[in-house]
């Protein structure tokens, strides 16, 4: 059995596939999944798993070097960007180095994830609580 805190073998899967600049997206339950990209679909029922649960196993395992998120969470979900940004710095501390958050829209978040990887659905039903994360290299 696995000793890390990530025991999902899709989602293990995918990020050992990944090389510099691949992205792979987190999102709530309701965002859209381009028919060519992998689903990876934890929704089990409203808010289980959460977006913040699903992006910290995630991103232990994951090497982040950028991320984007949908510009109208600051607005619209304010208490979620919050708590995402303290979880992003803590990250940053972790791997000792600099994340570079960029803002897009929505519609370009959207359009963003047909290149990602793949999308991990998560249970959150809150708005636009999704993100893409780029990887970087652990060297």
């Amino acid at each position: 059995m696995k000793k890390g805190v990530l025991l999902n073998a899709d989602i293990s899967a995918v990020i050992s596939r990944l090389g510099h600049t691949d992205q792979i997206v987190i999102g709530d339950a309701g965002l859209p999944i381009p028919a060519t990209t992998t689903r990876i679909d934890l929704a089990l029922t409203r808010g289980v798993p959460g977006f913040l649960q699903v992006v910290d196993v995630v991103t232990q395992e994951m090497q982040v070097e950028n991320a984007y998120l949908a510009e109208e969470i600051v607005k619209n979900n304010p208490q979620l960007h919050e708590a995402l940004l303290v979880l992003l710095t803590q990250l940053e501390q972790r791997q000792e180095n600099q994340i570079a958050l960029r803002y897009i829209s929505h519609e370009a978040f959207k359009e963003q994830t047909k290149q990602s990887r793949a999308v991990i659905r998560s249970g959150e039903c809150s708005p636009f609580a999704n993100i893409i994360l780029g990887s970087g290299v652990t060297f």
